[in-house]
């Protein structure tokens, strides 16, 4: 077996093992912006991009605030809360836009308890890794072709995910923009 397939065969069998971070093992602490990036660091190591990329960045964060998808620190210091969001961010900006984010992450926080929202969260993206994990080492024992096979079809399932739920997304957002503004115009002299 080459090396790559050890490493991929390696990768698949972390991410089965993986387990999140769920609500009550956040810091319940509030922390600092340094304090927030060194932590988030840590926490979504197995995320990171091969090129190095940062997942998150203070500027980042800046602008999640300023953008209103992130509530605003007090006094400098963030909350449990602002961590599970951050989470909650990096874990679905490859996929789609923050704007997008934004309305799912403000529609739900509104209808459930966070601490439940968060950890259904996690859970959700946890076995979503453990049953594409369970695919990749399955093909590991193959050949190097049927592996190429294998993150081809990956590709066309995460696009086709990701165009679905921006179609969900955009058209209930519209839809939920148009029924305010219906609202307003009945209400209006």
């Amino acid at each position: 077996m080459s090396e790559a397939m050890d490493n991929i065969k390696k990768w698949a069998e972390d991410m089965k093992e993986y387990e999140p971070v769920l609500w009550n093992m956040l810091p319940q602490i509030y922390l600092y912006m340094d304090q927030v990036i060194t932590y988030m660091e840590g926490h979504l190591k197995p995320f990171e991009a091969e090129d190095g990329t940062k997942l998150l960045t203070s500027s980042m964060i800046n602008n999640y605030v300023k953008d209103n998808v992130l509530p605003r620190p007090e006094q400098k210091k963030y909350s449990p809360e602002h961590l599970a969001i951050l989470t909650v961010i990096c874990m679905l900006k490859p996929v789609l836009s923050i704007p997008n984010i934004s309305y799912l992450v403000n529609q739900q926080m509104h209808r459930f308890n966070k601490g439940r929202l968060y950890n259904m969260f996690c859970k959700t993206q946890a076995s979503a890794l453990k049953e594409v994990a369970q695919r990749v080492e399955q093909m590991s024992e193959r050949s190097e072709n049927e592996m190429i096979r294998l993150a081809v079809e990956l590709s066309m399932e995460a696009n086709a995910r990701r165009i679905a739920a921006e179609k969900i997304v955009n058209e209930l957002s519209s839809h939920q923009e148009d029924k305010k503004k219906d609202d307003k115009d009945t209400k209006s002299p």
